[in-house]
């Protein structure tokens, strides 16, 4: 038998070089054996393995952000075979960057979260990618306390009668109680279709400062979690001036607020409780530079007035301010950094509202009708700190 050349298993390589004795040959094995051999070298022998030597192979992508808010990324991509590189930024699908290297810098000019998009190619056309998401945040370092424009605990003529100063390392429980959760099933979303649950652990005091942090995390049915705190029950009060310092957070869908409601809310409800807008401002969309101050309260049905007040440089998480209302028997008056941006009148018989003790809330929300919801460019978490509030009256 003739010996046939093979890249077979060992034992079909016995059958190849050792044929059966001919005394076999009355089994008329032989007449068959090349049938036999060739029926087990289609089921047996392994394959060569092509290689299209076009293809990628091995892709190892590195990510390093830069120190600092620069907002700058500096990648490197790595494959055997590859002849291109490129660089997308989800989800555009278009390359922002192509080369030969697999090196690139690109620079991030808005906060978020995005996807890098980093692929190799091959001379074949086809190509290897790795989508890695990166979270870009431009607020350089903390802002401490000692930043910004404060206020004095005296004025000429005026006594203070009550301040929380947030020394210590607790929320005092003599001033403030939290509501928790989402508003179901009375008031979901806390009538304005926010986001956030409610949860006293998003709250805390430390260094001299009170902390509320909205969080992208899920608990309940959200997906996003934030503190708000009331004095109801503990601390309410009709006229004075009311100075609170505050630094606030930034990104779309952000909805920072310092504000007051009527003490017979539980018997009247809203707006006929009134509400007194001392602070909010609308994260996203270059709207961190202003804050607006409103009223609330109804004319047979829900009315409201208010004015704004745009920084002329920065935001106003770049450093600390105070907004401050000036609230007396005939006019209640908004103020940043002691600046008046607005005034109303509330000697009209239909505001009512105003002649009476409110409570202070606090409050981060997340999304709602008025700022809409966080989008790939919202950072979190996201906070809003409070150095003090006093209260004033003559």
């Amino acid at each position: 038998m003739d010996e046939i050349a093979c890249h077979c298993p060992y034992f079909i390589r016995f059958f190849c070089y050792y044929p059966f004795p001919s005394a076999m040959s009355g089994f008329r094995l032989q007449r068959y054996m090349p049938a036999i051999l060739a029926l087990l070298v289609l089921l047996s022998c392994e394959e060569d393995i092509v290689t299209n030597i076009g293809d990628p192979v091995n892709l190892e992508v590195t990510i390093e952000l830069a120190d600092g808010s620069s907002g700058m990324v500096f990648i490197q991509a790595d494959a055997e075979n590859a002849v291109e590189y490129q660089l997308r930024i989800l989800p555009d699908h278009e390359p922002v960057e192509s080369n030969i290297t697999g090196t690139f810098e690109y620079e991030f000019i808005q906060p978020g979260t995005y996807e890098l998009d980093v692929r190799a190619y091959g001379s074949s056309g086809r190509y290897l990618r790795q989508v890695i998401p990166v979270t870009i945040d431009l607020s350089g370092e903390d802002v401490t306390p000692d930043q910004g424009y404060t206020t004095p605990l005296h004025y000429d003529g005026w006594e203070l009668v009550w301040h929380d100063e947030f020394d210590g390392n607790t929320i005092n429980p003599d001033h403030w109680v939290f509501e928790t959760g989402d508003g179901c099933p009375h008031l979901c979303g806390w009538g304005n279709n926010e986001l956030q649950y409610y949860r006293q652990q998003n709250a805390w005091v430390e260094g001299g400062v009170l902390t509320i942090e909205a969080r992208r995390e899920s608990f309940g049915t959200r997906n996003y979690t934030s503190a708000r705190m009331k004095t109801q029950g503990n601390q309410s009060f009709m006229y004075g001036r009311i100075d609170i310092r505050a630094l606030l957070p930034e990104g779309q869908g952000i909805w920072p607020a310092l504000w007051m409601l009527g003490n017979d809310i539980t018997s009247v409800g809203w707006p006929r409780c009134g509400e007194i807008d001392i602070m909010e401002m609308i994260g996203g969309n270059g709207r961190e530079n202003q804050v607006h101050g409103t009223l609330h309260w109804d004319i047979n049905g829900h009315v409201q007035a208010g004015g704004s007040y745009t920084l002329p440089s920065g935001t106003f998480g770049d450093e600390y301010h105070v907004f401050t209302i000036i609230w007396d028997e005939s006019m209640i008056r908004w103020f940043v950094n002691d600046i008046q941006f607005y005034q109303i009148d509330i000697t009209p018989g239909h505001m009512t509202e105003f002649h009476q003790e409110h409570f202070f809330i606090f409050n981060v929300a997340v999304g709602g009708n008025w700022p809409g919801s966080p989008d790939a460019t919202t950072v979190f978490p996201q906070q809003m700190k409070v150095d003090y509030i006093r209260v004033f009256q003559q």
